[in-house]
């Protein structure tokens, strides 16, 4: 005779069972979502009720899957405009209402994980509907894991794009793919991902899978390429002066800038911001434009039919909670870094990033110099001098910085000679040692030296870097490769002669390919300021140079895991200009002075000399305006108040 909770174990069982044969409501996406969805606390910053209304944007995208002729979905979309929560409401939907197997696809094991605990699991938990029917994670039979979801009539299956053996083993109804530009180019040994997972999918007549990713880069972009054979739908708002239809890009968005801040703490921000319509020329604020109407409009209708697929691309300009001036203030900030401004274009202006190499040729650059008017112009506050290392000869530059990291080149040169021989070291110690003036007479010391030991003879370098420490002069070591640091801490590192150890020295590591990425950025300034290079009228500065210094370009290299690597420009045979900037700018970047202290510092000389030529008059006629700053932090390790 059955108990009581014998009975009442077996009516819950059938009740789940029971629960998939349920006919689903006539409901779609955006219908399911307004009546059933609850956004989670701890993924949405508007948590409760869903409003398809919120993000009017979503509504087609999302309905799209519940078209029976829509058998493919790709959403390409800038950060902030909710498309994981349409995932997740489409997830959301096919278990309560049209439940089938899902293979849900993410660039790594990590981010599947990720996406589960913070997304997934808190959307199953604030949804009645989906809480009754996938079983609580802590019940011994649940069949609910952090990458495994079951439920009455199917399984959520959660993966990285590197797990071959996920992707090709059962069949599957749904799948969805995250960040597809970020996925692995194989499976293991087994061939692209998607290929792979969509197999999966040929036994089922009503099969569908979505994409969904941000763009990255213009020729090599997954997501775009997949873009381009739907419908490529964009979203567009109407002018509330002409009544046309356009999308909101941020080549019609004009702005002011405001200067915030001072010396090392000055930005910029946006100010009076707003929209130009390019049928009408009409003026229109983000507050109108967001209260217009808006639609999707299609460049590729005729793939609806074709290959049934749709496609719609999406920026951040219409998203509730980026406002254009924070969206604006991240240009502004990315300024003068290619890598973040990257990442501005690809996450919050929605465009496909293109490395335009648009540094201007040798000649335009060249074009530029100035007449200093002495050996150091106005605003130089710091020195550094970077030497590359030949077997028969030293190549140097003399590098002034200034607030804003603004640059002036002082100095370059070649020192004939081998770098074991006493006499080379010698002629370059006259440099290392110079005192380099001002008009006014005033003279700066080098505050640090980075010499290059790559080559035959390291340990002579290292040897004559470390009878020069107090002096500042330091032996570097170049590493190249994306990712490295462009300055890592000293390491104490052996001197060698005649196979004994007979010293030690501090070595600095310096990512060589950081620093090409900062020098090209700063070529590409076109105003004195922040990150501006100034470069002096003479003939040490002639073309040859510049030759050398723009030697290198960056090239995108599709299949490799660090993709952007720096190649020689054909016809620039040699880079030791750029070289010698690269270890001087490290340099300053090791030293990290307070140009706030030296800047008083170089006024109060400047008093005292003028007041010891005619004690009744004081003027400023400093290297730059005499202005009080906020003072910056200090780095004592290199540079000593006493140089002065």
């Amino acid at each position: 005779m059955s108990s009581a909770r014998d009975i009442r174990r077996l009516n819950a069982v059938l009740s789940k069972s029971l629960a998939g044969f349920k006919p689903p409501e006539n409901l779609t996406v955006s219908e399911w979502a307004d009546k059933k969805r609850r956004l989670s606390s701890e993924s949405s910053a508007e948590y409760g009720l869903w409003r398809t209304s919120r993000t009017p944007y979503l509504k087609e995208p999302m309905d799209a899957f519940t078209d029976p002729k829509v058998k493919h979905i790709v959403i390409v979309a800038a950060s902030q405009v909710g498309k994981s929560e349409t995932i997740n409401n489409i997830i959301g939907y096919i278990i309560d209402q049209d439940p089938s197997s899902i293979l849900f696809i993410h660039p790594t094991t990590i981010d599947a994980k990720e996406y589960s605990k913070l997304r997934i699991a808190p959307m199953i938990r604030d949804c009645k509907c989906l809480k009754s029917k996938v079983s609580d994670p802590k019940s011994r039979d649940s069949g609910n894991t952090i990458l495994q979801k079951t439920y009455p009539g199917g399984i959520l299956t959660m993966c990285g794009s590197t797990e071959a053996h996920a992707l090709a083993s059962k069949p599957i109804r749904y799948i969805i793919g995250d960040e597809r530009d970020r996925w692995a180019i194989s499976a293991g040994d087994e061939g692209d991902p998607w290929k792979l997972a969509s197999a999966r999918q040929i036994t089922f007549f009503n099969a569908k899978s979505i994409e969904v990713s941000t763009p990255t880069i213009k020729g090599s972009s997954v997501i775009a390429d997949a873009y381009d054979l739907g419908t490529q739908e964009r979203w567009k708002t109407r002018c509330p002066h002409c009544g046309e239809y356009n999308e909101i890009v941020f080549d019609n968005i004009r702005f002011d800038k405001i200067k915030v801040g001072e010396g090392e703490k000055t930005v910029y921000q946006a100010v009076n911001i707003y929209y130009i319509c390019p049928s009408c020329g009409g003026i229109s604020t983000e507050a109108e434009m967001k209260k217009q109407p808006a639609r999707w409009e299609a460049d590729n209708p005729d793939a609806y039919k074709a290959n049934n697929t749709r496609s719609f691309w999406l920026s951040a300009w219409n998203s509730p909670w980026a406002t254009w001036a924070s969206t604006i203030n991240e240009f502004l900030e990315a300024l003068g870094s290619s890598l973040k401004m990257q990442v501005v274009y690809n996450t919050r202006f929605g465009m496909l990033w293109e490395n335009r190499g648009d540094i201007e040729d040798e000649d335009s650059i060249m074009a530029r110099r100035e007449d200093y008017g002495a050996e150091l112009p106005s605003g130089v506050l710091m020195l550094t001098l970077g030497v590359d290392t030949q077997d028969d000869r030293f190549e140097y530059e003399v590098v002034g910085h200034g607030h804003l990291k603004e640059t002036w080149s002082i100095m370059r040169g070649v020192i004939p000679g081998r770098p074991d021989d006493e006499e080379t070291w010698e002629e370059l110690d006259k440099i290392i040692d110079r005192r380099f003036k001002f008009k006014n007479g005033i003279g700066l010391p080098i505050s640090a030296t980075f010499i290059d030991e790559g080559g035959h003879f390291t340990h002579e370098v290292r040897l004559h870097c470390y009878q020069r420490q107090s002096k500042k002069v330091f032996a570097i070591k170049g590493r190249g490769g994306s990712g490295i640091p462009y300055i890592s801490p000293p390491k104490k590192q052996k001197i060698i002669y005649q196979g004994k150890v007979i010293a030690f020295c501090f070595v600095f590591e310096i990512g060589v390919n950081a620093g090409k990425e900062i020098i090209m950025d700063n070529l590409r300034v076109q105003l004195p300021g922040k990150n501006y290079c100034h470069f002096p009228k003479n003939d040490e500065y002639n073309k040859s140079y510049f030759n050398g210094l723009l030697s290198e370009h960056l090239v995108y290299k599709k299949g490799l895991k660090n993709p952007w690597v720096w190649e020689p420009i054909p016809g620039h045979k040699r880079n030791e200009p750029l070289d010698c900037r690269n270890y001087a700018i490290a340099a300053a970047e090791a030293v990290h002075p307070d140009y706030d202290g030296i800047e008083r510092k170089l006024n109060d000389r400047i008093e005292m000399k003028i007041k010891s030529i005619n004690p009744s008059k004081v003027s400023d006629s400093s290297p730059k305006n005499k202005v009080q700053r906020p003072k910056c932090s200090k780095n004592k390790q290199l540079y000593n108040d006493n140089d002065w």
